[in-house]
């Protein structure tokens, strides 16, 4: 089984991204940190029911990668916006044998962080990235969203629109049980979450 982990915001620089979730949002987001492996750096922010928001750009201080990045970022542009959300799993192994789709398990590690990523080859999930990217924690990793000050935003919903959005539903929902998730047939691809925070109801996307 799969559990929602957190959800993504990209942009371009981490000081536009930031700039725009804290207006929207109301609250101050804390530093986070490199990843070598990918060339990028985040910022986080703890919500409540143990989940959080990441914050992710391309890091243009560090040494170009080997391959693609993850979550597509060498073809982002425009505006920070939702781009990716991230479900947990506790074996890796068997989920990427139900959902192949996902990518190829990567060891992570950053501080006293271990995880292990799926990322496709490519650096783009399936379905226009509306597909969830899948995350083990490493064995006594506590967990971002337990460790991480909670904020008072609250996700409501997390819509995944997409034209193929029943096949996506039909892939997931014997693996992913959370309410939260709803899956909206639309033609065009893309992320929406509705927030309760502290400037009010706000839609993200």
């Amino acid at each position: 089984m799969l559990t929602l982990d957190h959800i993504a915001v990209s942009a371009k620089t981490l000081a536009e991204g930031q700039n725009y979730l804290e207006q929207l949002l109301g609250v101050a987001l804390l530093p986070g940190g490199q990843h070598a492996r990918y060339g990028t750096h985040n910022m986080l922010l703890g919500l409540e029911d143990g989940l959080y928001f990441e914050l992710i750009a391309i890091d243009p201080q560090a040494q170009p990668p080997l391959g693609p990045r993850w979550f597509d970022l060498d073809r982002f542009s425009g505006a920070p916006r939702l781009t990716n959300w991230i479900c947990r799993t506790d074996d890796m192994g068997h989920s990427l044998a139900r959902l192949p789709q996902a990518g190829q398990p990567v060891a992570l590690a950053r501080g006293d962080l271990r995880w292990t990523m799926a990322v496709p080859d490519s650096g783009i999930l399936p379905y226009d990235n509306c597909f969830p990217a899948l995350i083990e924690w490493g064995h006594g990793t506590a967990l971002p969203g337990h460790r991480l000050p909670r904020s008072g935003v609250r996700l409501r919903q997390l819509q995944l629109r997409h034209p193929q959005a029943d096949e996506i539903a039909q892939t997931l929902t014997a693996v992913l049980q959370d309410t939260r998730v709803v899956y909206v047939p639309s033609p065009t691809p893309g992320l929406v979450a509705h927030l309760d925070t502290p400037n009010g109801p706000v839609v993200l996307e």
